[in-house]
């Protein structure tokens, strides 16, 4: 217990320390969200890798799929790697950069808001963001607070106060250039701990040869007279695996604090050395968790929820809990390192869409149009101070609002990530992404795909999830595309001029 405790202290102080010393690059709306766009590769691809996976792969995902699909679900890690990460920086990448910094975007709404000429579609693009980053963030904070239950007996409401506390604390502090600090040892942390967690868990079931014998032994559900294919290829229920992989990895697209990270990177050439370290980390850390989630069935029957469910969220956990303290206190770290610079991804998102996007919207104007009502630089300079002020009480505000929902979660981790994803990456990946290649893209056909993806998301919730939440996310970013291409064909284009400016940076 000492040691863990020393540990953890370590692991804290130095994420708050890091917070304090970048605290002078933060004075400003662009050195605060973005770094002062000049956040180099290995901090811009450890930030992207360690916002994408958390506890919520690592304790949610990575149990309750690893249960159902086996081994199969080491797909999920490889897919993430490949979909998610690689062709995402290849897609992505290069045109967000030049696109954002052209129009001086700062957000993804301020992005809509710009590209397609509506300060009504920033708005309500602004209130989707805030709305479903709640319930992945509340994810979040359960499943880094399962573990350090687990970890050192500390209550669960604690342990979610806890880590809340010292997250805002860093944010709060430096921004965007500490989160990406701090995402860089995080991310160490994370590839060393899942390499030696999945080597002495394995060790445990007498080494990988006899741990996927085991697997390969192992029933149906309700029939034990039939093998379960639990170490096959592709498991038992291709269908709904290949749902999963859609959610997980095409659904980092679509997501503003994923985007986000291409915004504040240095050039083009730190682009494609981003795009390697990424996929790498992507493959051993994603890859990693599924693996071992794999082998979950193998440490026995996890309990059973009031509702009848089996608490697939407490799988990870079972399979940790008899290590040596030191690999436990390992695990903690891994997941807190996984954990915190999630949260610190999502709330600085979310406050600064709300702060630059409902509160002050600024009219700003392209290379070659006249800027009117500009002021001077003293109260330029106040302004921009009272933004960033404005943005670190959001902070504090959203990380009420998802501890609150943390306290009293409504269901699954995984369940609550694939409402968020869902809802968010359904609504705005097809308008995002087609909005960097395709001059064609009318501003009605952004509100068909917004109104597509929050509403198929709402409907099936209210009606009580007759699609699976992960397929129906699924459904909604993939349907996302014919609905901006056709809606588009039929509606009325952006001014021709306009249009053209916006695309001046690819030239």
């Amino acid at each position: 217990m000492i040691t863990k405790i020393l540990l953890t202290v370590i692991f804290l102080a130095v994420m708050v320390g890091v917070g304090i010393y970048s605290r002078k690059q933060a004075a400003n709306v662009d050195g605060f969200v973005l770094g002062g766009r000049s956040v180099g590769p290995w901090l811009t691809a450890f930030a992207y890798g360690t916002s994408y996976f958390s506890a919520v792969v690592f304790v949610g995902y990575a149990g309750q799929f690893g249960w159902k699909y086996g081994l199969s679900a080491t797909w999920i890690g490889i897919g993430n790697a490949l979909i998610g990460s690689l062709l995402a920086w290849i897609v992505l990448g290069r045109r967000t950069k030049l696109m954002t910094q052209h129009i001086e975007s700062r957000t993804m709404p301020d992005f809509f808001g710009t590209r397609y000429r509506s300060q009504s579609l920033r708005v309500v693009a602004s209130v989707i963001v805030f709305a479903f980053l709640i319930p992945y963030t509340a994810g979040v904070y359960k499943g880094i607070s399962t573990l350090f239950e687990m970890g050192f007996g500390i209550p669960y409401e604690y342990c979610v106060i806890g880590m809340a506390a010292f997250t805002a604390v860093y944010v709060i502090f430096g921004g965007y250039k500490a989160t990406a600090m701090n995402d860089f040892i995080q991310g160490i942390i994370m590839l060393f701990g899942i390499v030696t967690i999945i080597a002495a868990v394995l060790s445990k079931q007498g080494g990988l040869t006899e741990a996927v014998g085991k697997m390969a032994a192992l029933p149906a559900d309700g029939d034990p007279s039939t093998n379960g294919g639990f170490a096959s290829w592709f498991g038992p229920d291709v269908p709904n695996l290949i749902g999963v992989v859609i959610l997980t990895s095409l659904g980092t697209w679509g997501l503003p604090q994923m985007v986000g990270k291409f915004y504040s990177i240095t050039d083009e050439s730190a682009i494609r050395r981003g795009t390697i370290i990424s996929t790498v980390f992507a493959i051993i850390v994603a890859g990693g968790c599924y693996f071992l989630g794999g082998f979950g069935r193998l440490f026995g029957t996890p309990p059973t929820l009031p509702n009848g469910r089996l608490d697939f969220d407490s799988i990870v956990p079972s399979m940790l809990v008899t290590l040596p303290d030191v690999l436990i206190a390992l695990v903690v770290l891994l997941v807190l390192s996984a954990s915190m610079s999630t949260l610190a991804s999502l709330v600085l998102t979310s406050s600064s869409t709300m702060t630059l996007d409902l509160i002050y919207r600024d009219k700003k104007s392209l290379p070659g149009e006249v800027e009117e009502g500009s002021i001077d630089d003293v109260v330029a300079e106040r302004v921009e101070r009272r933004k960033v002020v404005v943005m670190r009480v959001l902070i504090v505000f959203f990380i009420v609002i998802s501890l609150m929902l943390a306290l009293n979660p409504p269901t699954f981790i995984a369940q609550m990530m694939g409402i968020s994803w869902g809802a968010l990456a359904g609504a705005f990946l097809a308008p995002f992404m087609l909005g960097l290649y395709w001059k064609g893209v009318t501003r009605t056909s952004v509100w068909a795909c917004f109104v597509w993806g929050v509403g198929l998301t709402v409907v099936n919730m209210l009606m009580g999830n007759p699609i699976n939440p992960i397929n129906c996310g699924a459904i909604a970013m993939i349907g996302g595309f014919p609905v901006v291409w056709l809606v588009s064909l039929a509606t009325r284009k952006l001014p021709a001029d306009y249009v053209e400016r916006m695309f001046q940076c690819y030239d």
